[in-house]
């Protein structure tokens, strides 16, 4: 597995709009709360995707990525490694452009999916970082 460049991500995250965030919880003490308020914060839309609760931070949340009408830019994951999978299969049937597995999640089988299809992949990093180092 290899991820683009510190470069590349800069671009990428310069282009993206719209953030998907998969496993998004509504707790402000949990990570994925945290790092997707610096990302909302920092201009992006979030787009909470988690079937347990209502909203987080502000926004209602899409049971699905196929609940979600539009372009989503990065589809951005907090769920286990072994779940990557299942989340990889279903970005295949949204239009996105950039699917980013969180610090400490890599999925071999999901990368190679997706890179197979020509799709960008980002695993083990974390995008509130990424973004900070390459503002």
């Amino acid at each position: 597995m290899e991820n683009p460049s510190l470069e590349e991500i800069g671009t990428i995250l310069k282009k993206a709009k719209r953030i998907a965030v998969v496993g998004l919880s509504n707790k402000p003490d949990r990570t994925s709360y945290q790092v997707s308020k610096v990302m909302q914060e920092a201009g992006y839309e979030i787009i909470p995707v988690n079937p347990t609760i209502d909203e987080a931070l502000g926004v209602k949340a899409a049971h699905s990525l196929k609940e979600i009408e539009g372009h989503i830019d990065i589809v951005n994951v907090f769920r286990r490694s072994e779940q990557l999978l299942d989340v990889a299969k279903e970005f295949l049937e949204v239009d996105a452009d950039v699917f980013w597995a969180q610090q400490g999640l890599v999925n071999e089988e999901a990368y190679q999916l997706l890179k197979d299809k020509g799709y960008t992949v980002i695993m083990d990093r974390c995008i509130k970082v990424m973004h900070a180092l390459t503002k």
